[in-house]
């Protein structure tokens, strides 16, 4: 029993009624709200891949909105070419996606030799793209890997970072750069393939095809990762295609477009039986799926075409001094993270008078505000690791 200030005296259980009744209502009559709170990604952050800063503004767990914030590196690329000679321009922009250096060369030159009428020799075509493909097999491998640490698991990326090597190994052999090679020219290439190259080839593409088994036994079996990953992110086809994401980003929402199919270029793609590796869902699951089968299917290009290199020279005939004519040329490849292309514009010049870059990841990227509605906080590392961007490919 209970007495009151008054000397009332209240039962325990008319004391327990009491509090039931204020209790139910302050359920219906007050509505209890969260202060929303602005989160800060970056600009240095494991989550961000490099100095990119994602603004999210939270009601309690959720994203109500979110914009990215890039320029923490930029370093002026599209100028630089304007005071370089065009041999010259290779060395600054394979910088751009630093894991697939090799990869930013090729539209470059051949946006050059489209302006100067002349095409490399198809013995350099196809060493050229046997190298374009070993650059997507080193640059993806890491992403498989990373995707891992991500979302908290660890021992993908030892097995990534070990495999990776076989492939960086291969291009060192051939261009003398394990991240930078500076190797292509106008006309061809700097070099040959060194002897032993092509057995060397053939024995790491079947390491390599081992390593996409072991990611998808041991990563995308997962139960965890499939649980963090499928549902998560989801990119409808029509609104891929209206942020104008290419690349696996865009393949995996069932758009059925990649370059090196869909357009001419003296490259060696339309000499090997290769698929292109679509899927439906458009989620975070989609994303990562689709690189490690075209992991795969880089491999089998690589494999069929080191079988058929044909003999003949590297490099076409052209003046020790280039001076590309005057006019204007747009080339674009399927590069390791989407479409990469170059706006050339010369003036007769030793050097390009005006160079505009168009990387896939500033266009990949442009997407997360309206991705990002909606999602839950730990959602935001997820989508942001299955859109995969390099910062240096966003700022240029």
């Amino acid at each position: 029993m209970t007495a009151t200030t008054s000397g009332q005296v209240i039962s325990d259980r008319q004391q327990l009624a009491y509090i039931a009744s204020q209790a139910a209502d302050a359920r219906v009559n007050v509505e209890l709200e969260t202060e929303g709170m602005t989160l800060n990604i970056g600009p240095q952050h494991p989550a961000t891949h490099g100095t990119l800063r994602i603004i999210a503004r939270l009601d309690g767990e959720q994203v109500i909105w979110a914009e990215p914030s890039a320029g923490y590196m930029h370093r002026g690329y599209e100028k630089l070419t304007e005071v370089r000679s065009f041999p010259q321009v290779t060395a600054l922009i394979n910088r751009i996606d630093w894991l697939g250096s090799f990869a930013n060369e090729v539209p470059f030159i051949l946006a050059a030799e489209k302006l100067m009428g002349i095409e490399a020799p198809p013995r350099a075509q196809y060493i050229r793209t046997i190298l374009f493909e070993l650059s997507r097999i080193a640059n993806v491998t890491l992403f498989l890997g990373d995707l891992g640490v991500q979302l908290g698991a660890i021992t993908p990326v030892f097995f990534a970072f070990r495999d990776r090597e076989y492939a960086l190994n291969l291009i060192e052999a051939a261009t003398g750069g394990r991240f930078h090679p500076n190797f292509d020219r106008i006309g061809g290439l700097k070099d040959d393939l060194p002897k032993g190259w092509i057995d060397e080839a053939k024995a790491t593409m079947k390491k390599m095809k081992q390593f996409c088994d072991t990611i998808e036994d041991l990563l995308f079996g997962n139960e965890i990762f499939q649980i963090r990953t499928r549902g998560i992110g989801v990119i409808p086809k029509d609104v891929a295609m209206s942020y104008g994401l290419s690349g696996a980003n865009a393949r995996a929402s069932g758009i059925d477009w990649d370059l090196r199919r869909d357009q001419t270029l003296p490259m060696a793609w339309d000499k090997a039986d290769w698929k292109v590796i679509t899927h439906p869902a458009g989620d975070s699951f989609a994303r990562c799926w689709v690189r490690l089968q075209e992991t795969r299917e880089a491999c089998s290009i690589v494999e069929q075409l080191v079988d058929n290199i044909p003999a003949g020279p590297i490099m076409a005939k052209v003046p020790r001094i280039v001076k590309v004519p005057e006019g204007e040329a747009w080339v674009s490849t399927e590069n390791p993270l989407g479409e990469m292309g170059y706006y050339v514009v010369s003036k007769g010049d030793t050097g390009p008078f005006r160079v505009k870059i168009r990387s896939a990841s500033f266009n990949n990227i442009s997407i997360t505000p309206w991705l990002l509605k909606g999602v839950f906080v730990p959602d935001i590392i997820t989508i942001l690791a299955s859109l995969y961007f390099i910062l240096g490919d966003i700022d240029r």
